[in-house]
């Protein structure tokens, strides 16, 4: 199709309603922009039909375009694919990189429905390839599961602070103050008090059972506890609610584990189900990746969606987000450029992860990555930490857009094997 050959539809999309704008390939309004509620049969009814009415009229077809606006825009676009008609998704930045573009400030439902319309006879208009039904799915479960590990961080962040509080010297007895072993502790002794009256060997089998670490790990923890909450009957807030609230907490906290530990669960179950599909496969490949595990190859594949859409490395690299802004003008050019952060945000982090764990060590001082490892102590010699870790994870990305464009696992070569490979190849 041609610039002139579809009529452009603009819908600017809220949660229960969307404002719909039809304009003709010269400019023209077919009517006024409309309002059409999600819960109303007739009213959606209506809209399909004026659009028609608008193909019928000018003897085109009809193309429909609406803005990400996360959720409430999908069930709309699936509707109007059922019928039949061509539905483009545009990227929120695209639609306010346009909203400045007359002399007068104007902010409305009708006028943004009406640029969507007009955005849609842009000649360079890039659109988002809506994923596939097993995407979705995946992507639901993984996003999900992200959400809760970020509220069972809040709320293990708050049992600290209360901790602070009422047993100030708890949280230096175990690492880890959400763990099995701490939450078994706080459960059947929450107090100070408490702690220093309990029989020793029901303290001690309570821990040793919890670890699973043996009895002389028991002891060495029991007596930190004793002197901890000894210290703590000195030095603390002795406030009743305090212990109410910690009780609320720790039985939060254990939902919220055994409802990501279910969604786990679900994510393995589902790509077990499917199997037989590309998607998957592409998942098996990026858990190949050292550093990459099964959970982390899910998120990225669903966050990527439809690899074909990327046609080099640095397209896959901005998509992330992790490309450098620019800021020049003139003879000016800034010098200090962070990263763009535009991309998928739960990619970002999966990666930044994934970065972590590609430059840690194992406990005989081995590298999990040795390239990877090496590169990044090489490049914290001249740049911060942040910034050599930014540049581990552009390293990733490139890795992850070769092994879904070659379709093979990941085989770790060093730089030196890698000229080697490209002079032969030449």
């Amino acid at each position: 199709m041609t610039q002139s050959d579809y009529i452009s539809v603009g819908v600017d999309v809220a949660a229960d309603f969307s404002w719909f704008s039809i304009l003709t390939p010269n400019g023209r309004e077919f009517r006024k922009p409309f309002k059409v509620d999600h819960d109303d049969a007739d009213s959606l009814n209506n809209a399909v039909l004026t659009i028609k009415k608008a193909e019928e009229q000018s003897s085109m077809k009809s193309r429909i375009f609406m803005e990400s606006t996360g959720i409430y825009h999908f069930p709309l676009f699936c509707h109007l694919k059922e019928l039949g008609f061509e539905v483009f998704i545009i990227n929120p930045l695209v639609t306010n990189s346009n909203k400045n573009v007359g002399i007068r400030k104007v902010k409305n439902d009708k006028y943004d429905a009406k640029r969507i319309a007009t955005l849609g006879y842009s000649p360079d208009l890039m659109v988002s390839v809506m994923p596939t039904e097993l995407v979705l799915n995946l992507r639901c479960l993984c996003r999900e599961y992200y959400s809760l590990v970020d509220h069972r961080s809040a709320y293990a962040n708050k049992l600290k602070a209360q901790l602070r509080t009422v047993f100030p010297g708890f949280s230096k007895v175990f690492s880890d103050t959400t763990g099995a072993t701490s939450i078994a502790v706080l459960k059947a002794f929450p107090t100070p008090e408490d702690i220093l009256n309990a029989p020793q060997n029901k303290l001690l089998d309570l821990i040793a059972s919890t670890s699973r670490k043996g009895l002389k790990y028991a002891r060495e923890k029991y007596e930190l506890l004793l002197d901890a909450a000894s210290h703590a009957l000195n030095f603390r807030a002795n406030l009743s609610t305090v212990y109410d609230i910690l009780d609320i907490h720790l039985e939060i906290i254990e939902k919220l584990d055994s409802k990501i530990d279910l969604l786990l669960a679900k994510i393995k179950d589902y790509v077990d189900k499917n199997r037989s599909e590309e998607f998957v496969k592409q998942i098996e490949l990026l858990d190949s990746i050292p550093g990459v595990g099964f959970l982390s190859a899910a998120t990225i594949m669903c966050e990527i969606g439809d690899f074909s859409a990327f046609a080099k490395p640095k397209q896959l690299f901005a998509y992330f987000g992790l490309d450098p802004s620019v800021n020049e003008s003139g003879k000016f050019k800034g010098s200090e450029n962070n990263m763009s952060k535009r991309g998928t945000r739960i990619g970002r982090r999966v990666l930044y992860a994934v970065a972590l764990a590609s430059v840690r060590t194992k406990r005989n001082g081995q590298a999990y990555n040795p390239v990877l490892h090496e590169f990044y102590q090489n490049k914290k010699q001249s740049k911060p930490k942040k910034v050599a870790l930014g540049a581990v994870m552009h390293k990733i990305s490139n890795i992850i857009f070769a092994v879904l464009r070659d379709r093979k696992p990941f085989e770790l070569k060093t730089p030196a094997q890698h000229e080697e490979q490209y002079a032969l190849a030449v």
